[in-house]
């Protein structure tokens, strides 16, 4: 396979699926004239023209109702957000509509939308940029939650957002855009609500998603070292979730780690947790522990954003623990 940046596997997504629909079309703050805020859909402005790739003002609550109406008179658009912590704004035109039309109209109005854009920290953003917000859309019925961590299953299932019936969240993250993995020249998608296992284990599972999945396989090298083999699940769908791919890992390993971005209380882990100490009592030799941000607001020095974030050693330190502790 050819290796191909982030932002390259996204923009080869929209390309392919705006080839083959002509419904599909792209709105949002830079993504024409500009090239994107972060060159997503550089030159796509010259393929399809203003009509399909189209520049917005700073009115996120505004381009996102003008969508949201247009997926439910036939069209299928893609509305990007140049950061998540903007997409408070249109909160209710996602939550009010988009995800409860279907069920408001009796299943005759649908709303077939991705919206999409980075989220979680990237650096020394501050507080108002380096929210994660893949738990709050997750509570949300009618909505589907991807979130993802490397060039090729965001092409992938990209590609099916872009084809679902229903209102998307599609996560990504700015660190991320440069980053290069394999992708195939040929025409793949890739199933939404299907985990991935990253990296085969025996001794514990560890789920991840989106940029924290460098955290968990990173972990699990460092782990194997010591003869601690890791298997490393990345969640890549948020909601609908993939219970059964988690619970057969924990029937193997018998242990569970969940590593996230997202503040502690009510967060993605803590519905695992939940979920998997319900179903999955018995094959558990352990508790099941998690690493998260911490629950304060992201603050702006570098120092106290590395204490902020999951990191290797302390995740290494937490398997380590679930190892040697008995239920």
């Amino acid at each position: 396979m050819r290796q191909i940046a982030f932002r390259e596997a996204l923009r080869e997504a929209m390309q392919e699926e705006m080839r083959r629909d002509e419904r599909v079309f792209l709105m949002g703050e830079e993504v024409a004239e500009y090239n994107g805020a972060y060159k997503v859909s550089q030159g796509m402005l010259d393929e399809f023209g203003e009509k399909r790739i189209i520049d917005t003002p700073i009115a996120e609550l505004g381009f996102a109702a003008i969508a949201v109406g247009a997926a439910q008179n036939g069209l299928r658009p893609i509305v990007e957000f140049m950061t998540w912590n903007f997409a408070v704004l249109p909160l209710d035109q996602i939550l009010n509509t988009a995800s409860k039309m279907l069920a408001m109209s009796g299943g005759q109005v649908g709303c077939p939308i991705v919206f999409r854009g980075p989220g979680g920290s990237a650096g020394q953003l501050g507080a108002q940029h380096s929210t994660a917000f893949e738990s709050l859309y997750a509570n949300i019925p009618g909505l589907k939650v991807i979130s993802v961590s490397n060039p090729y299953d965001a092409k992938g299932l990209l590609k099916s957002a872009i084809r679902d019936d229903d209102p998307v969240m599609f996560m990504e993250c700015e660190v991320m855009y440069g980053e290069k993995g394999d992708v195939p020249e040929e025409e793949y998608l890739l199933p939404i609500g299907k985990a991935f296992v990253k990296r085969e284990g025996k001794d514990v599972t560890i789920v991840s998603f989106n940029k924290m999945m460098k955290v968990a396989l990173g972990a699990a090298e460092e782990l194997a070292k010591e003869g601690i083999e890791a298997e490393v699940i990345d969640l890549a769908t948020i909601r609908p979730m993939d219970w059964f791919t988690i619970l057969e890992s924990v029937k193997k390993t018998n242990r569970l780690v969940i590593v996230e971005e997202q503040w502690p209380f009510a967060s993605v882990s803590s519905e695992i947790t939940y979920r998997i100490q319900k179903e999955g009592f018995d094959y558990l030799d352990a508790p099941i522990r998690r690493i998260t941000s911490v629950d304060a607001p992201m603050h702006y020095a570098p120092n106290l954003v590395a204490l902020y974030l999951p990191d290797i050693p302390r995740t290494v330190k937490l398997v380590k623990e679930v190892m040697y502790l008995k239920k």
